[in-house]
């Protein structure tokens, strides 16, 4: 494939600002487009091209999107204003958001149809991840396409990157990690407020698990906020239902049985409950994912109160 010149990029959100500020200080020039520009502004301090609307973008090599949902993937895509709307378009488009297998495929689809090459490249890690450079990435679709822009992707995946083969092969990989993130956050808060009831101090039993061999970067980053109970939002409760929801989905359609994330989707369930008795739920449920600890808490019969602690993270900026 040919150079890459120009890159483009649609949503400039938590992890979509952070994202593009490795592009640029990697030296390519960016142009952008967010849905609120006022979300997109300060990248243009450091060298970004805001444009006003998605189709602006259709004269650039590569587009990277980081969009919610596979329905506002289409509408950036293929609505009113949308970049592929006319005969020029961007020869390679990186989505990496999180959307479903089936969704994708339709999309690539409707892509090969306009000689476009999409690339699947959902990621691991919050917006801190990325500015600590912990943030990786597993990547599916054409061969060539990855050749094209591997280089563009590992600015900003300094963790690492994972081709993993044709289709919508990231798409799995990526629904079966979300699953595992919800596991792992509802049992780690489970266990933790085991402890908790038992005497233990969180920052003393988090401290023990994130020295074991059970620890991770995931546990090490996520320590803070159950310590400290800050639900700095990194990834709404809806967000990662939406993920299990699509894991259950593929399970069912390829016959694997996931007990464990059944369970896992009825315990997060209880966490939407749990918000009616708050007094303003939609920010309850707007809060961090972490703050499950807090439902499991009170079907405990505890109330949490933060420790005030400085604990590590294990990431080197913050």
């Amino acid at each position: 494939m040919d150079k890459i010149n120009k890159v483009g990029w649609i949503g400039i959100g938590r992890m979509g600002s952070p994202m593009v500020q490795k592009i640029l200080d990697s030296g390519y020039k960016v142009a952008i487009w967010n849905r609120t520009r006022s979300k997109a502004e300060a990248l243009a301090t450091h060298g970004a091209i805001i444009v006003s609307s998605p189709e602006e973008l259709a004269s650039v090599d590569v587009l990277f999107t980081m969009v919610s949902t596979g329905a506002d993937l289409e509408q950036v895509c293929f609505g009113a204003n949308g970049v592929f709307k006319e005969n020029e378009h961007p020869s390679i488009l990186v989505d990496c958001s999180s959307i479903g297998a089936d969704q994708s495929a339709g999309i690539r689809e409707k892509l090969n149809q306009r000689n476009c090459h999409l690339l699947a490249a959902p990621v691991s890690g919050n917006n801190k991840c990325v500015k600590a450079g912990k943030l990786s990435s597993v990547v599916s679709g054409p061969k060539s396409a990855f050749d094209a822009v591997e280089s563009i992707i590992k600015a900003y995946s300094l963790q690492g990157v994972s081709y993993v083969g044709e289709g919508e092969l990231a798409r799995f990989c990526k629904i079966a990690h979300n699953v595992l993130l919800a596991v792992y956050t509802q049992n780690l808060a489970e266990i933790t407020v085991l402890a908790e009831k038992a005497g233990v101090s969180r920052h003393a039993f988090l401290s023990f698990i994130n020295n074991s061999v059970m620890g991770s970067i995931f546990s090490r980053y996520k320590t803070p906020a159950l310590v400290n109970l800050d639900w700095t939002t990194t990834f709404t409760p809806f967000l990662l239902r939406k993920d299990v929801d699509l894991g259950l989905k593929e399970a069912r359609e390829l016959n694997v049985s996931m007990p464990v994330t059944a369970a896992t989707r009825e315990a997060l369930q209880s966490h939407f409950g749990a918000a009616q008795s708050k007094d303003d739920p939609e920010a309850y449920l707007a809060a961090d994912f972490s703050a499950l600890l807090e439902t499991v808490a009170e079907n405990a019969g505890i109330s949490l109160k933060s420790e005030n602690k400085s604990v590590p993270t294990g990431l080197e900026t913050e």
